[in-house]
């Protein structure tokens, strides 16, 4: 389902037998649409849909671009809600340029999808990610910062986003992604998987390190790890990229650190 001019994509398929891996629980998550409109946006002509779904309580959206009933090598988008970055133009993260070139990418498509998952933090909520943001300032990275809340590195599941896309009706995906994490749970939920597109953004000052913990203690793949996987759209980054000796931060015992409810962990 490529375009002309459209990103280059590796040859790559999941699925929950390549994988050895079968959906969570006893049965898959169901999704269902609550409410669908038209809405034309500043990057294209959409489709957004609002869903319920047995996995959890939140309102997850989808932004569909085209026909994707029956479609294969859909391109799809999983994007966690970020207010600080999505909203608020934070520059600790790269979640608003990350889902901006997104919806670029499916508009110029014939069809595609995008998920807005209402998993803030990835997956802990705003208040904890706050307070991640303010351990991160003392000197913790983000993994740790989860870590010494209480949390896993990546609390998020994408069950519900699963069900969401069985529920368009679309048969297998392009994704666009990093995190080789989405991939395989994808798989796992059942969603057949048949290429990955690089979504890599060019670091700033401010998260140059942040992208940098999540190639070398996540296994995004960016920077120098993209070179380690599979061929992607983009050229991995080495000089001024994401990594390097230069990013290394010396370590600090996070869990040490005192969490202040309200107020700094200090």
């Amino acid at each position: 389902m490529e375009s002309e001019g459209s990103p280059r994509m590796a040859a790559h398929s999941l699925s929950p037998e390549s994988l050895g891996l079968s959906a969570r629980g006893a049965h898959p998550a169901r999704a269902r649409i609550a409410a669908s409109a038209t809405l034309p946006s500043e990057f294209g002509a959409f489709r957004i849909h609002v869903f319920k779904n047995d996995r959890d309580d939140e309102e997850h959206v989808a932004l569909v671009h085209g026909e994707v009933v029956g479609g294969k090598a859909v391109p799809t988008r999983l994007h966690s809600e970020c207010l600080t970055g999505d909203v608020l133009g934070s520059l600790r993260c790269d979640c608003r340029a990350q889902l901006a070139r997104a919806l670029e990418r499916i508009a110029r498509e014939p069809c595609g999808v995008l998920l807005y998952l209402r998993q803030e933090g990835r997956g802990i909520g705003l208040t904890n990610k706050i307070r991640a943001y303010d351990l991160q300032e003392r000197g913790c990275d983000t993994v740790d910062a989860n870590l010494a809340l209480g949390f896993a590195a990546d609390e998020r599941d994408y069950g519900a986003a699963a069900a969401m896309l069985r529920a368009l009706g679309v048969q297998s995906i392009a994704l666009m992604t990093n995190n080789p994490d989405k991939l395989e749970q994808l798989a796992a939920e059942g969603i057949l998987v048949t290429r990955r597109i690089a979504h890599e953004i060019e670091p700033n000052s401010h998260n140059r390190f942040y992208l940098a913990t999540k190639a070398r203690r996540s296994g995004h793949l960016i920077g120098l790890n993209a070179s380690r996987g599979e061929a992607t759209d983009e050229v991995p980054r080495e000089a001024g990229g994401v990594a390097g000796d230069d990013l290394e931060r010396p370590p600090v015992e996070c869990g040490n650190l005192e969490v202040v409810e309200g107020g700094s962990s200090r």
